[in-house]
């Protein structure tokens, strides 16, 4: 009998303050779901969130009688801070993020000057995935992909036919993440890119960013065939080399994310805050010229 790949209904939901979409997964023989890269909303001038984007996937959830089992964070994001605690507390469901976090953490915890009470294993998060591991969500099987490259700790998640390749890749006109943050790397990032264009050409592939270039309409979906025929950075004519050079090139022209410093001290808690001071109140910190 021939295995047939589970294609998973997949609801996308739009934070236009960071460019960022969420996701839930939900398997096609269950009510059980995943939630992929959740968004919780940060106005940085007050200093003051707000989960209107969080619980509109709380709204979904509950209005289709989902139960979620996993709550994955592609990569530690630096454009904006995750919701998935608090999806957690209302929805349930496990906290996974790839184990290469640890790199991650014991690079931003220098940066942040973070104390002893931090900890550089990956424990503030549920579960820890390794490369190639295979997991589910109610009978679909689902695989986890270590694609580095715009980051030290970057996963791409594949559940039946759906591929959440968080930064790496985006929608072929606008080509692929940037390589230039602490611990990436452009020919690592090629690497990474290729293992994804090697999946089924059918295999429709989510982006986790679409900044419109040229003014065209916004989108989140494509295929793995689209990335590979006409992705302006990775088509099939364009050689490693080519890629590098036009990576790094492109990098040294492109500013820090507007939300870099509070979503990498948040994130790479699993989204939890730091610990409160005497007053009550949690502070976050900017390291002055880190990312001169």
């Amino acid at each position: 009998m021939t295995n047939t790949i589970a294609k998973p209904n997949v609801a996308a939901f739009f934070d236009k303050d960071s460019n960022t979409f969420s996701y839930v997964v939900k398997d096609p023989d269950s009510s059980n779901c995943a939630i992929i890269d959740s968004v919780l909303d940060f106005d940085y001038a007050s200093g003051s969130t707000s989960y209107k984007g969080a619980d509109e996937i709380v709204d979904y959830v509950a209005a289709h009688k989902l139960n979620v089992e996993w709550l994955i964070e592609t990569h530690v994001h630096a454009d904006h801070l995750s919701a998935a605690p608090y999806l957690q507390e209302k929805l349930g469901g496990q906290i996974g993020i790839g184990k290469h976090i640890t790199t991650v953490q014991d690079t931003f915890a220098t940066v942040f000057h973070e104390g002893a009470d931090f900890k550089h294993d990956g424990s503030q998060f549920d579960h820890l995935f390794s490369d190639g591991e295979v997991y589910q969500v109610g009978s679909m099987q689902c695989v986890a992909m270590h694609t580095p490259g715009h980051t030290p700790a970057c996963f791409t998640h594949i559940l039946g036919d759906a591929v959440f390749v968080g930064d790496t890749l985006f929608m072929p006109d606008a080509g692929t993440a940037r390589a230039d943050f602490p611990g990436g790397d452009a020919g690592t990032l090629f690497d990474s890119i290729q293992k994804i264009l090697a999946l089924p050409e059918d295999y429709r592939i989510f982006m986790c960013h679409d900044y419109c270039p040229n003014g065209r309409e916004l989108e989140f979906q494509t295929t793995v065939k689209a990335q590979r025929e006409g992705n302006i950075h990775v088509k099939s004519d364009i050689s490693k080399s080519v890629f590098v050079d036009l990576r790094e090139t492109r990098d040294k022209t492109l500013s820090m994310p507007r939300l870099i410093l509070p979503s990498l001290q948040i994130n790479m808690r699993a989204g939890h805050m730091p610990k409160a001071e005497e007053n009550g109140l949690v502070y976050l910190k900017i390291p002055l010229n880190a990312f001169k």
